[in-house]
C-alpha cells in the first residue's frame, strides 16, 4: 500500500479507476463516497480475518459463525445491495468482534498444536553450514519443513513474522532451527540476495524476487510469485535439495540477540509484581506498540519513540512493526523486561487478554489503565485488529504514519468523536501528551 496521494484504486461501484482512496463523487450506482470507503474498510478487514482463518484451518480449527459473517459481509458490499453508511459502521464493529473470535481460534490452534510460547533468546547471524530461510506467518509450513529436514545437516532460519516460532516448545525442539535473519518483510530483496540459501515463502508479505535468487526461492500455501516454483501441499523436498546444492554459510554471529515468546500466562504470572511496581511508582506507564512495517520513511518514528521513553515505562509489542526497535537493549524494571514481544500480528489477542486482565488486577476500566496503544501502518490485518480494539471500547489509540486509505474526513471525524482516535505526530510531543 502507498500513501493516499499516490494510490490508484478501482471503484467497483462506478466501474472506473480513480486517484486517491475511492470514488470522489456519487456514481451511477448512487452510492455516496463515504459508503464506498466503508465498504472498502470492511473488505480490507475481512481479508485480514481470512488470513488468520486460513492458518487456523491448516491446523484443523474452524468456526461456522465466523464463516457466516464473512459470507454476509461479502454480500453486503456487493453493488446495489446496501447503501446504509451507519449499517457499515455497525458491521465494522461486528467485524472487530468476529476478529477477536478469529484470533482466539488461531491462538488456540497454535497452543494446542505447539504448546504455549515461553521466553526464548534467538540468535541473529549465521551458523556454519547450508541453510534455508523461512518467511511469512505459516507455522504449519515451518513445522513440516523442520520435520523433513531432520538428519540433513541443513540449518533453518526464520525471517520476519516467523521469529515468534522460536518461542513455541513444539518448534524450538528442532535443533536445526538455529536463529533469525533480517528484519520485517521489507528487507527481503537485500537479505535474500546476501545469503546463498534456499528460501520458502509461507504466506502473505512475500514480494516479487530479484533474478539473482529467483531460482532458489519457493512458495507454499497461499503464497505465489511470478517465476518462482510453487509447492502444493507440504512436501518440501525441492527446497531441501536446492539447499544441499548451495554453498555453506560461514559462522558469523549477529550483533544482537532477540527475545520472543512472552505468552499470556508468562506475563500474567508477573501480575502481582507488576501491580506492586506500579503502586510503588517504579512502572509509570505501559505502551502497546504493534502493527505492520512499511518502507515509508515516516516509520522511523517508532524507533525514535521507543528510544525516547523513560526507564519507568514498559513496551508490549507484536507484529512486524516491532523490527523497527526490537534490537534495542531496554533493560528491565526489577526483573520485568521493558520490551515484551508477544508474537505475530495475530497475537494481538494475547495483548487484549493481558490488558483486560490488568484492568481486573487494578480494578479499573481499560481506558483508565496507565496504558497507551500506538499502532503502525494499517494494512489488512491491522485494520481488522483496529476494529477489534474499537469494538472492545478502547479509546485514545494513536495510529500512523499515515491514515488508512479508506478513511475520509467524515469517517475520521466519527472515529475521533466516538473513539478519540489520534494520528501520530512527532515522538517527543506525543510521549508528553500520552503521559499526562
Amino acid at each position: 500500500m502507498a500513501d493516499k496521494e499516490s494510490l490508484d484504486m478501482f471503484c467497483y461501484q462506478c466501474s472506473q479507476t480513480v486517484r486517491g482512496t475511492g470514488c470522489t463523487k456519487r456514481g451511477v450506482c448512487g452510492k455516496e463516497p463515504t459508503v464506498a470507503r466503508l465498504q472498502d474498510n470492511l473488505l480490507i478487514a475481512t481479508k485480514g480475518m481470512a488470513a488468520y482463518l486460513y492458518h487456523a484451518r491448516e491446523l484443523g480449527y474452524t468456526d461456522t459463525e465466523i464463516d457466516a459473517f464473512l459470507e454476509r459481509v461479502f454480500y453486503s458490499t456487493f453493488t446495489n445491495v446496501n447503501f446504509d453508511a451507519e449499517d457499515f459502521v455497525r458491521l465494522a464493529i461486528e467485524g472487530g468482534e468476529m476478529n477477536v473470535k478469529t484470533m482466539k481460534l488461531l491462538k488456540k490452534a497454535h497452543i494446542e498444536t505447539y504448546g504455549e510460547p515461553e521466553p526464548t533468546e534467538v540468535r541473529t547471524g549465521t551458523v556454519k553450514g547450508k541453510g534455508i530461510i523461512a518467511t511469512g506467518h505459516g507455522l504449519k509450513a515451518l513445522e513440516e519443513l523442520l520435520k523433513q529436514m531432520e538428519g540433513t545437516g541443513i540449518n533453518v532460519y526464520t525471517h520476519s513474522e516467523l521469529l515468534p516460532a522460536h518461542g513455541y516448545p513444539g518448534l524450538k525442539k528442532y535443533k536445526h532451527l538455529v536463529g533469525n535473519l533480517g528484519i520485517s518483510w521489507r528487507d527481503q530483496k537485500k537479505l535474500f540476495s546476501k545469503y546463498p540459501v534456499a528460501i520458502l515463502g509461507t504466506s502473505n508479505c512475500v514480494v516479487p524476487p530479484k533474478d539473482d535468487y529467483k531460482d532458489r526461492m519457493f512458495t507454499t500455501g497461499p503464497a505465489k510469485l511470478p517465476g518462482v516454483k510453487h509447492i502444493s501441499g507440504y512436501d518440501y523436498t525441492p527446497v531441501i535439495e536446492k539447499a544441499k546444492a548451495l554453498p555453506e554459510l560461514d559462522n558469523e554471529p549477529g550483533v544482537v540477540t532477540l527475545t520472543t515468546g512472552f505468552s499470556k500466562s508468562v506475563v500474567l504470572s508477573l501480575k502481582d509484581k507488576i501491580k506492586a511496581l506500579v503502586e510503588n511508582g517504579k512502572i509509570r506507564h505501559f505502551f502497546l506498540i504493534g502493527g505492520c512495517d512499511s518502507p515509508n520513511k515516516k516509520m522511523e518514528y517508532y524507533r525514535e519513540f521507543a528510544q525516547k521513553l523513560s526507564m519507568d515505562t514498559i513496551i508490549l509489542t507484536l507484529g512486524c512493526g516491532k523490527f523497527r526497535f526490537n534490537d534495542l537493549d531496554l533493560g528491565d524494571i526489577d526483573g520485568v523486561p521493558r520490551l515484551i514481544d508477544l508474537g505475530q500480528c495475530n497475537d494481538s489477542i494475547v495483548a487484549i487478554d493481558i490488558v483486560l486482565a490488568l484492568s481486573e488486577v487494578f480494578d479499573v476500566g481499560v481506558n483508565e489503565l496507565p496504558l497507551t496503544l500506538v499502532l503502525s501502518w494499517m494494512e489488512q490485518k491491522a485494520v481488522a485488529v483496529l476494529w477489534s480494539l474499537l469494538a472492545l471500547g478502547i479509546k485514545g489509540i494513536y495510529i500512523g504514519p499515515i491514515l488508512p486509505a479508506w478513511v475520509n474526513e467524515d469517517i475520521l471525524n466519527v472515529l475521533k468523536e466516538k473513539y478519540d482516535l489520534k494520528l501520530i505526530g512527532e515522538p517527543e510531543g506525543d510521549i508528553k501528551q500520552m503521559l499526562k
